[in-house]
């Protein structure tokens, strides 16, 4: 096959391709990469320049915004949006903040295999103990910008009676994967020694043990009784076929393997060139100052005929010698004022905001109006870029978050020297950007007079959390009583037997048509 394959293509005057080798060298490690998402996040001016400047003249570094360093003599302003920080904050409090809860199940007539109230009551005191509503919110903030981080569930009586749950990012923690299968969770923490030695300690929690290592700055192993801090750790096992630990992973890197990607990833450039504008703006406002030109003889002075001191504010100008051998030429004062060309500034920071939020948040989500669109179909369309990202979130949390709960419980059973259960959490979350109530009341309308919705799903839809299920049924009872039991023979009262209360809009038309051809056959026939 190979040697007429060969064959065709020396018949065809086919040259094939020669295999080329390339040297791609990448500009950043994983731990680079995680502090420049830092720096952008933090949003000081002066940490993104210093970042930039040391990462010196790498690819087209140096003809970025935040690398350039004016010529002696000149200043440049650089003004930074602080839009990193806005779009993963307000990403974190529309999904968080908006959580229903996290709960255990609880065993009831239609639920065999829920827990007791005891569990129940148990877990309501663990996630009270570490504020787990906030560790969620850290947590999720940390994930968007870092790409990745880890829940870690360690025990420590001397501070609670309750297993400890911390959030780790991905600047203090690593992983280790053997056949794509998790196998360790690797926590790295910094302290410092008498004389401001750097250690690391490093936390090495797998199926079923921790072990503790503690390194010094040039990454050798030191002794745990080292620092004080370190002094009583102790390798541990335990029973249980589980992690004491859950990773949190939103977006999956395409750059570094088995690591998460930050949300403003890709974005950089953008996110530079935004600032750049807005850097250009501000100078163009500040050269484009009024300038005030009077002559000397009109210069303001006091009674002793001395010059008024200078004041930025209220006396703010420029003296000049009027020249002129004009005689008709009088001496008076003249205002300069450039031309600030304003609209080009903002059509440009819209294209490059657009670029900027592009995939990830809606314009409107952070109270921007840039298009200029008003009505609520048009808001509600701008916003599903939002709900897909939000969706993202949700849908790894709905994940992670009852993995957490399984572990922590588990890890008191282990401080209890029980034999680690098994259990089924659930984490909520309510809708973002709901139709309005009208809207929400014609299209079940409509479903209910079409016959494809029941009164109890009509009620559900329409009231959701904002009724108590006994209000519920009492609604649903109510509206059985007055309209029937939904069934086609269902009238309203007073109405004849037989009639149908859900007659459609096509039989009304064809009642209507023939009316009408009766009506015109009658004429006819009087004719």
């Amino acid at each position: 096959m190979g040697w007429f394959k060969n064959t065709i293509r020396k018949w065809l005057g086919i040259i094939p391709a020669q295999e080329r080798h390339f040297t791609i060298k990448e500009t950043f490690t994983h731990d680079d990469y995680v502090l420049m998402n830092r720096i952008w996040y933090r949003g000081d001016p002066s940490e993104l320049s210093q970042f930039y400047k040391n990462l010196g003249r790498w690819g087209t570094n140096d003809s970025r915004f935040w690398f350039v360093t004016p010529p002696n003599g000149k200043t440049i302003r650089k003004i930074h949006s602080s839009m990193p920080s806005l779009i993963i904050n307000k990403i974190t409090d529309i999904t968080v903040d908006d959580s229903l809860g996290v709960e255990l199940t609880l065993a009831d007539e239609t639920n065999k295999e829920g827990h007791t109230q005891e569990e129940y009551d148990l877990w309501e005191e663990i996630k009270k103990d570490n504020k787990f509503k906030k560790l969620l919110k850290d947590a999720t903030r940390d994930t968007l910008v870092d790409g990745d981080g880890s829940f870690k569930i360690s025990i420590d009586t001397e501070i609670s009676k309750y297993p400890l749950i911390e959030f780790f990012s991905g600047e203090r923690v690593d992983y280790e994967y053997k056949r794509g299968r998790l196998f360790e969770v690797i926590f790295k923490t910094t302290y410092y020694g008498e004389e401001q030695e750097i250690y690391t300690l490093i936390e090495r929690y797998g199926k079923g043990y921790v072990k503790y290592e503690l390194q010094d700055n040039l990454g050798k192993e030191a002794s745990l009784d080292t620092l004080d801090e370190t002094k009583d750790l102790k390798d541990v096992s335990f029973s249980g076929d589980f992690i004491m630990a859950v990773p949190l992973v939103f977006f999956e890197s395409s750059k570094y393997q088995n690591r998460g990607q930050s949300l403003i990833d890709g974005k950089y450039d953008d996110l530079d060139a935004l600032d750049e504008i807005l850097s250009q703006w501000i100078d163009a406002i500040r050269l484009g100052r009024a300038t005030k030109l009077i002559p000397e003889e009109l210069i303001p002075r006091d009674e002793n005929n001395n010059r008024l001191p200078y004041n930025p504010i209220t006396n703010q100008y420029v003296t000049y010698k009027n020249k002129s051998m004009n005689e008709d030429e009088e001496s008076k004062p003249e205002v300069l004022q450039p031309l600030i060309e304003s609209e080009r500034f903002l059509q440009s920071y819209i294209q490059f905001m657009d670029l900027c939020l592009m995939g990830l948040i809606s314009p409107s989500t952070l109270g921007m109006d840039i298009k200029k669109l008003d009505n609520g179909e048009a808001q509600r369309e701008k916003e599903k870029v939002t709900m897909f990202t939000r969706n993202n979130l949700i849908s790894a949390l709905e994940d992670v978050i009852p993995a957490v709960v399984d572990v922590a419980m588990k890890t008191y059973d282990t401080m209890k020297s029980k034999q680690p259960g098994e259990y089924i959490a659930t984490i909520e979350f309510g809708e973002y950007n709901n139709p309005s109530f009208e809207a929400v009341v014609e299209t079940i309308g409509k479903a209910r007079m079409n016959q494809i919705m029941s009164f109890e799903e009509c009620v559900e839809q329409l009231y959701g959390d904002a009724k108590t299920d006994e209000e519920k049924e009492k609604e649903v009872k109510r509206l059985k009583e007055q309209f029937g039991n939904g069934s086609v023979d269902a009238n309203f009262p007073g109405m004849d037997p037989g009639t149908d209360f859900f007659d459609d809009e096509e039989e009304e038309e064809e009642k209507k048509k023939k009316d009408q051809k009766e009506k015109e056959d009658g004429e006819e026939d009087d004719k």
